[in-house]
């Protein structure tokens, strides 16, 4: 075949005949090398094209990573939202009472009851804000928020743990008010 187009191209004058000749012999010399010394001959090309095929699978396995980390953060993201709708508390409307709170160095509030408000207080409800609304939830549930993203936290109060009367074994005597020290 390649004879062919040789003798296609000396009939159109593209090219001469002794660099015919000439292109045939390196070829087949070529041809030779390699069947008498067993090793391949370096073909250029041929390395070119493996440097940009490994070239182009690298550059598509970090594109490839990159998009599956997009997917990831959407994933997330996703599963914030819904931990939020899911589990949100019920807040109070303007007659309720106010429940005053730091937003980046802004002092935000939100109406809710007195409950609510002494959930919140008191570390068993938690503040999070979700496409610019703040949202209470309880504090288990923001517990799992902040290991997916901390950002999303706006305000959690430890939980205070109530001393009972029962198991105070000084509850029975009576602490007189003159007690002087």
């Amino acid at each position: 075949m390649g004879n062919a187009l040789q003798e296609q191209l000396l009939k159109a004058g593209l090219i001469d005949k002794n660099k015919a000749n000439q292109a045939k012999s390196s070829k087949h010399k070529k041809m030779k090398l390699q069947r008498n010394t067993k090793q391949g001959v370096v073909d250029e090309a041929r390395l070119l094209a493996e440097k940009s095929i490994q070239k182009k699978m690298l550059h598509d396995r970090d594109l490839n990573r990159q998009k599956e980390d997009i997917a990831q953060e959407k994933a997330i993201i996703a599963q914030i939202k819904q931990l939020i709708d899911v589990n949100k508390v019920k807040k109070g409307n303007g007659d309720d009472q106010a429940y005053n709170f730091e937003d980046n160095k802004n002092i935000k509030r939100v109406f809710v009851t007195q409950e609510v408000h002494d959930n919140i207080a008191g570390g068993r409800l938690s503040i999070v804000k979700l496409n610019g609304q703040y949202e209470i939830v309880p504090t288990p549930v923001a517990q799992k928020i902040e290991q997916r993203d901390a950002d999303y936290i706006i305000l959690r109060n430890e939980a205070q743990q109530q001393t009972e009367d029962k198991d105070d074994f000084y509850a029975d005597y009576e602490i007189p008010d003159d007690l002087m020290w």
